[in-house]
């Protein structure tokens, strides 16, 4: 497309806020150089006689269900054309950014959630969605709060999946070491112990990307520092990573160090990931979004799926639990109403049934009934969902809680840091910005 050659009239108003149709000649020329940079295509633009959208997103691995769904709505609507734009995930929000604030970028936006979605969930960006998507009112509230702006409270966006971290693992491996899937945390380093003496890796997990270890923490930690009765005192600052709670939690976490890959402090991501998969290691301690994968990769391989285990038998373990994400639409789009209708049916059952079944991912859309054996595991569980501490908590602001407890996890794990050393410093650099712990 000549972008030099363009010119759109638009008639009419958006449903959230009207269109500049007169720009000046310095937006313009900013509008061209991200376009003509990142290929982007003012929202809406498109052919005579066609309603064109665009729907932009960081999800290239999920291609096939997208223009597949894309493809029912079209053929529901004659003369609807929709093109699904994907970038790198990298750089998506950077692009978003640079087009959004151009007053362009695509009609269906695909957004992040919680603080990643703040930069966006703004009227002159996105269009609120509460009052014109009568579905959310089905949807649960904390998964709404992810989609939610911290300034005017209005949903922003229709949550597209909700993730819970758990613990994978071998069925056949266990089965050989005589071990059965433990539920309390005494039978867990009791069955960590057999499989090393057995001559078998307990854990996959690693340490050298903190993220994977904040992960570690919240699967193994919310059954030790209270769950969600600790998640709101906290967030209401009315106790401090201080606590025995949590620093008691963190030394249950030092216990597993024994058990993890040799060399665990230099093992990634990726390394963690194909321990599992070959059938290197018995267990691997992640989200569940990682069940897809697994067995793509390897489809021999006989997954169980288990909670943290819990301190006392009996207790219902904690699920560490958060909104992976929103569908949202641009406040500019030249086709509102159009967009507003996809949108709606990204939030309707038969969206969420086939996003579950094609991606193994569990729909934030009530009503979906889930096939796969082991996320409807999952799903049972997380009727004792607690928020994924840091992420929903406090990552609102700069030092996040996420980069702190990385760092420090990273420490403990390698022996520099005790546990009330990680609290004193999560609680101190936090206090920077959460009014609550300054002086404590």
């Amino acid at each position: 497309m000549d972008l030099l050659g363009v010119k759109r009239r638009v008639t009419g108003e958006s449903a959230w806020a009207p269109w500049r149709c007169e720009m000046g000649r310095r937006a313009w020329v900013a509008v061209l150089a991200v376009a003509l940079a990142a290929g982007l295509c003012p929202a809406g633009a498109g052919g005579q006689g066609r309603a064109q959208m665009t729907f932009w997103s960081w999800r290239g691995e999920d291609r096939a269900f997208y223009e597949g769904m894309i493809k029912q709505f079209e053929a529901q609507n004659p003369g609807t054309s929709i093109e699904f734009q994907t970038y790198k995930p990298t750089n998506y929000a950077t692009v978003l950014s640079a087009a959004m604030q151009a007053g362009k970028g695509p009609d269906i936006v695909h957004l992040r959630a919680y603080v990643a979605l703040q930069p966006f969930a703004r009227p002159e960006f996105l269009g609120p969605l509460e009052d014109k998507v009568p579905e959310l009112k089905t949807f649960a509230r904390q998964w709404l709060d992810g989609a939610r702006s911290r300034a005017d409270g209005m949903v922003y966006g229709v949550p597209f999946a909700v993730q819970g971290l758990v613990i994978f693992y071998n069925k056949k491996m266990l089965q050989s070491a005589g071990v059965t899937p433990p539920k309390t945390w005494e039978e867990f380093i009791a069955a960590l112990m057999t499989l090393k003496d057995r001559g078998i890796t307990p854990l996959a997990n690693g340490g050298k990307e903190g993220w994977t270890l904040e992960i570690a923490m919240g699967v193994l930690g919310p059954n030790f520092y209270g769950g969600t009765n600790f998640y709101e005192a906290v967030t209401r600052g009315q106790t401090t990573f201080k606590s025995p709670q949590f620093t008691g939690a963190l030394a249950k976490m030092q216990e597993i160090r024994p058990y993890m890959s040799q060399g665990f402090m230099g093992v990634a991501y990726t390394d963690m990931q194909q321990l599992f998969i070959n059938e290197q290691a018995a267990m691997f301690i992640g989200g569940i979004w990682e069940l897809g994968y697994f067995k793509s990769q390897n489809p021999s391989l006989d997954i169980g799926v288990m909670p943290g285990p819990v301190a006392r038998a009996g207790d219902a373990p904690w699920i560490s639990s958060y909104d992976d994400g929103n569908y949202g639409v641009n406040a500019r789009s030249a086709n509102p109403a159009l967009a507003l209708k996809f949108i709606r049916f990204t939030a309707s059952r038969e969206w969420g049934q086939a996003f579950t079944d094609q991606l193994r991912q569990i729909s934030a859309v009530p009503g979906v009934v889930i096939h796969d054996p082991q996320l409807q595991e999952v799903q049972t569980w997380m009727r004792h969902a607690t928020p994924y501490i840091m992420l929903v908590g406090f990552r609102w602001k700069n030092p996040t809680g996420s980069e702190l407890i990385q760092s420090d996890l990273q420490g403990l794990f390698a022996g520099r840091m005790t546990p009330q050393q990680v609290g004193e410093d999560v609680t101190r650099g936090l206090s920077t910005w959460f009014e609550p712990f300054r002086g404590q």
